[in-house]
């Protein structure tokens, strides 16, 4: 797993921002010479000499508090003479603002869903080595029947195959720019120059918009990123429980040098977990801002922009930040298969109860007369574990119980309480899941 955040963070800044901005009005002015409406000689001097300054664009923008206007005034002054009439022609601010936030999305989306794929490979890794190794499967926390940890990991991985259609879908949703002016009539600006500069942005050109693309298109793909943060919470929490002292199936690596605990030494504590686990809220903190945006009074204002300016960067940035450790911690963990089996037996085998109450049924009894023995041999089992006795085992009451011995047997209680029955069909999974 790459560390990328850098390289997204570099996507949000105000350096990359403003180079998109300039692509963005470059490939305008070109359409427009194409047109006609920009003379050709005009068009050579806003292409050579078209360039900007962030520094500049920020002493402008303390007098002018306008941003884009500070931006455009940096670049006339650079352009020059009468050429410099012809840049941002037609355009409002928000052409260029939201075609280049949908470019940013659609960069960001691109190693969002890098990462998945990376995430996806040390996942399946895991997933297959552990194939077969049994543990108990538990609902309400309470042991169930077995699993296979590989199951337990097959499970993550076709999660995180649904985080990467997720973020694919919210690419596609993401990558639409408009060029249509102040209420995206195309009053001013043919439709032309829409449909060249997207193209050549690789974006689609929105349908209809106002003086913005409507914000919708936005909290949809927040709630990807959100969405996939709470896949990430879900795995982290999976693995706190699974490293709990009385659990210990599965542990976080524990680097040399490391410590726990200010206060006890002997601490291995779950950290990077509850770290994904807290971060995730930020997400869906974020998604509750991106939804308050899409309502805007009418055409637009602008109540929608200082929370973005905020929250997509810090969504991408941080969601980048989460698969990747993610990762990190998947592929180091620390499996612990005998704990496992351990754990496994302390139900004495009454993790067969479904199938022998099942078996019973196949002989002729209603369910509720199997159930009811089953049950009743179960609590049996569990009155000899809690009188302190070492020789508890559920097919041993089973066995002792006169009205289960008139429908089975001992050879026929064996053939179907074993970890063979339970995972018979685990290959199977495997290939629905596309891991082989």
């Amino acid at each position: 797993m790459r560390y990328s955040r850098a390289v997204m963070r570099d996507i949000w800044s105000e350096e990359n921002k403003l180079k998109i901005w300039l692509k963005i009005e470059l490939l305008a002015s070109e359409a427009l010479n194409r047109l006609g409406v920009v003379p050709e000689a005009d068009f050579i001097q806003i292409k050579e000499r078209a360039a900007f300054s962030v520094e500049r664009c920020h002493e402008l923008e303390k007098t002018l508090n306008h941003d884009v206007i500070a931006f455009t005034t940096n670049v006339s002054e650079n352009i020059g003479g009468p050429a410099s009439r012809w840049f941002h022609f037609g355009l409002t601010s928000s052409d260029i603002g939201d075609t280049a936030f949908a470019v940013q999305m659609v960069q960001s989306a691109d190693i969002l869903i890098k990462d998945v794929e990376d995430l996806l490979v040390v996942i399946g890794d895991k997933a297959k080595e552990y194939k077969f190794t049994p543990m108990i499967g538990r609902s309400h926390g309470i042991h169930a029947e077995p699993i296979t940890f590989g199951l337990k990991m097959l499970l993550m991985y076709d999660e995180f195959k649904r985080a990467l259609r997720r973020l694919k879908n919210a690419r596609a949703v993401a990558a639409v720019g408009k060029l249509s002016g102040a209420v995206g009539t195309n009053a001013h600006l043919d439709a032309e120059v829409e449909r060249f500069v997207c193209e050549r942005l690789g974006l689609e050109v929105t349908p209809l918009a106002t003086q913005v693309i409507q914000r919708d298109i936005h909290a949809e793909f927040q709630a990807a990123l959100a969405l996939v943060g709470a896949s990430i919470e879900r795995w982290a929490v999976e693995f706190r429980h699974l490293q709990r002292t009385e659990v210990l199936e599965a542990e976080e690596y524990f680097s040399k040098g490391q410590k726990g605990s200010s206060a006890m030494p002997h601490k291995r504590n779950p950290i990077t977990s509850e770290r994904l686990a807290g971060l995730s809220r930020v997400l869906r903190g974020n998604l509750v801002a991106s939804l308050e945006n899409v309502a805007l009074w009418h055409e637009r204002d602008i109540s929608h922009s200082s929370v973005e300016r905020i929250i997509f960067p810090d969504s991408c940035m941080l969601l980048d930040y989460m698969l990747t450790l993610l990762g990190k911690l998947t592929k180091g963990l620390l499996v612990y298969p005998e704990n496992m089996k351990k754990n496994l037996n302390l139900s004495l085998g009454m993790w067969n109860s479904q199938t022998v109450l099942l078996a019973l049924v196949r002989k002729g009894l209603t369910r509720e007369k199997a159930y009811e023995l089953v049950q009743r041999n179960a609590m049996k089992t569990w009155d000899v574990k809690h009188a302190g006795r070492d020789d508890a085992d559920f097919k041993v009451e089973l066995l002792k119980d006169p009205e289960v011995a008139q429908y089975l047997n001992q050879q026929e209680l064996e053939k179907i309480c074993n970890l063979d029955f339970h995972f018979r069909n685990v290959e199977m999974r495997f290939k629905m899941c596309g891991l082989e």
